[in-house]
């Protein structure tokens, strides 16, 4: 769709785009797991997400353009939570990240409570990623709790947010 996105299942061909967009720096810096992923250890992922009834892995169409990842994981008849990545390098190049961003927000939250079903939407956010928690607010994302959370030997906040689907 023209001037927006939508969601699409994974391709084999997108593995390695999804691996590029996932290994960016400051995706990494955002994510609960910091490390720079390798190729085996990426077809391993692939593989047990395959697998897993639980989880789902879509692929953002922005303009016409792969341009992100949606996960979906904990997966149930009621609720499940969700994580997202985009093409950094290649939205900003293009000149459409805020949008793409805001598309893919709206993507998730659409597929979550459209062809899932559910009625309540997780996830988690990193505390000092403001523009994130701002991005999730404006969609009706409440903040439900803050914890910590060991990454590579370092206590982080993380902020617990969710959305009910009379709130979407």
């Amino acid at each position: 769709m023209v001037g927006g996105g939508m969601l699409r299942g994974v391709h084999d061909d997108d593995l390695p785009a999804m691996l590029r967009w996932r290994n960016h720096p400051r995706v990494r810096a955002a994510s609960l797991t910091t490390h720079e992923i390798g190729a085996a250890e990426h077809a391993r992922w692939w593989a047990a997400v395959r697998a897993d009834a639980t989880r789902r892995v879509l692929i953002y169409v922005h303009d016409g353009v792969a341009a992100g990842v949606v996960a979906y994981s904990e997966l149930s008849a009621a609720s499940a939570t969700w994580g997202f990545y985009l093409d950094l390098d290649g939205l900003e190049r293009s000149g459409a990240l805020l949008r793409a961003w805001a598309g893919l927000e709206r993507a998730a939250i659409g597929h979550a409570f459209g062809p899932l079903g559910l009625a309540v939407l997780r996830g988690v956010v990193l505390a000092g990623n403001a523009p994130v928690r701002a991005l999730h607010r404006r969609f009706g994302f409440t903040e439900v709790a803050t914890y910590r959370h060991d990454i590579d030997g370092v206590a982080h906040d993380v902020v617990a947010i969710e959305l009910r689907r009379e709130q979407a």
